[in-house]
């Protein structure tokens, strides 16, 4: 029978009700079949946008053979954190599109400038993008965990975003130290905001090359062959980050008690042998598409293997590529050709399997089981990570009261028939 134009008006309002603005390039949305925790949270969110400048560092994109100059590393970085009670959310952001030349507007619920709560502290979260990004790429994450108590901080990597992507060697050079110096900012802020952020007790969540950085930072030394690589970083500087040297362990941040790396790129071309991966000790939780063919899945499952000296969890989307999980949802306009690419810039965002939106969802709620665990110590939040490997084999079993029986194996916190197409695995430290 065709509905009626009443019914169907009333279906209209039903949706409008369930997506209050729709808006295009939304950040924010949680889609009615997503996992329990990618919800938003309690907070309000504020947002605002400061910089950061890194004295004296190594300018990679004019080292020569015979010279070394130095330069002010300026970096932008997009701060969300917990905003006072009372706070109207809803804002926009300006942000380059691949292209490095468009920009676009961006949706989501953080209010701008607004001021921080008080009284508390939060555990702070740093984002880290790949080469090429900026930090609005994995911006979804940023609001979404600072809505359940968490500062985070998402870093625009110089020489590595969409405008002004350079040499190749400033950011296997530079991720794991900017990482570490925005970590050190955000602890010498003064104010409301600097008031409110416990940086001794820091996540960092890395995308590609944001996850090549984060596994370094967290101990991973690259192997000697790849400090001379000719592609790379110049003059044997990578060798900063060489497995057992004494720089590495300088790097090696305590205040760091959870790494989730992203698709992280680096082991597909050598960079890290067992050796190298053996000096990685922080928590591990890694998020991989299945066929990856720009990191290369069975490359990310060998630092999965290899670092043995954490507990550590491997997250796959069946079927998904390189963009899996990190990526926020394509804009619109990016659907549209650019002149300044030889590939649709969408493409740079969206699975050809997987509904990002989705894997957004998912993500947001694997890392906040994982660092609501680390960060925290929530340990209810285990809970979420203690899974049977392949989410298709779950079964829901319930009494007649509705009470799960010893026969349910459904992933926890996933609606029934929504866990389809993920594998979950952990190894314990020494496995």
């Amino acid at each position: 029978m065709r509905p009626t134009a009443t019914a169907l008006a009333l279906g209209l309002g039903l949706t409008a009700a369930a997506q209050p603005t729709l808006a295009e390039n939304r950040i924010d949305r949680i889609r009615p079949d997503a996992p329990a925790l990618a919800h938003y949270g309690a907070w309000p969110i504020g947002v605002r946008t400061m910089q950061f400048t890194h004295a004296d560092q190594i300018d990679i994109l004019n080292t020569t053979a015979d010279s070394e100059p130095r330069y002010d590393r300026e970096l932008t970085v997009e701060v969300w954190y917990p905003a006072a009670e009372g706070t109207e959310q809803g804002g926009t952001y300006t942000a380059f599109l691949r292209d490095g030349v468009q920009e676009v507007t961006l949706h989501g619920r953080a209010a701008r400038d607004a001021e921080p709560t008080t009284g508390e502290t939060f555990p702070l979260i740093v984002i880290s993008h790949g080469y090429p990004g900026n930090r609005f790429l994995m911006s979804h994450l940023g609001e979404n965990l600072a809505s359940k108590g968490y500062v985070t901080v998402s870093v625009d990597h110089r020489d590595s975003t969409y405008s002004d992507q350079g040499a190749f060697g400033s950011t296997l050079l530079n991720r794991p130290l900017d990482q570490r110096f925005v970590i050190d900012q955000m602890a010498a802020l003064d104010g409301p905001l600097g008031a409110i952020v416990d940086a001794d007790t820091t996540g960092v969540i890395g995308y590609s090359m944001g996850g090549y950085g984060a596994l370094i930072f967290g101990g991973a030394g690259v192997t000697l062959a790849s400090t001379g690589y000719a592609w790379g970083t110049p003059n044997g500087l990578l060798e900063r980050h060489l497995a057992g040297s004494d720089t590495l362990a300088e790097l090696v941040d305590d205040r760091v008690k959870a790494i989730i790396s992203i698709g992280p790129w680096g082991m597909n071309t050598g960079f890290w042998d067992a050796e190298g991966l053996a000096g990685f000790e922080k928590p591990l939780m890694l998020m991989a598409g299945s066929v990856d063919d720009v990191s290369k899945y069975d490359a990310i499952r060998g630092i999965f293997a290899g670092t043995k000296n954490t507990r550590r969890h491997l997250l796959t989307f069946n079927g998904a590529n390189h963009n899996a999980a990190a990526p926020m949802p394509a804009p619109e306009e990016s659907w549209a050709p650019s002149p300044s690419l030889d590939f649709t810039p969408f493409e740079h965002y969206a699975d050809a399997v997987w509904d990002t939106n989705r894997m957004n969802n998912i993500a947001q709620h694997f890392a906040t089981a994982f660092m609501g665990l680390h960060l925290k110590g929530e340990t209810a939040m285990s809970d979420y990570l203690d899974l049977i490997e392949n989410a298709e084999d779950g079964v829901v079993a319930q009494d007649d009261a509705g009470k799960e029986t010893a026969e349910h194996t459904q992933w926890s916190g996933f609606p029934a028939r929504s866990a389809k197409g993920l594998r979950f695995e952990t190894l314990d430290k020494g496995q």
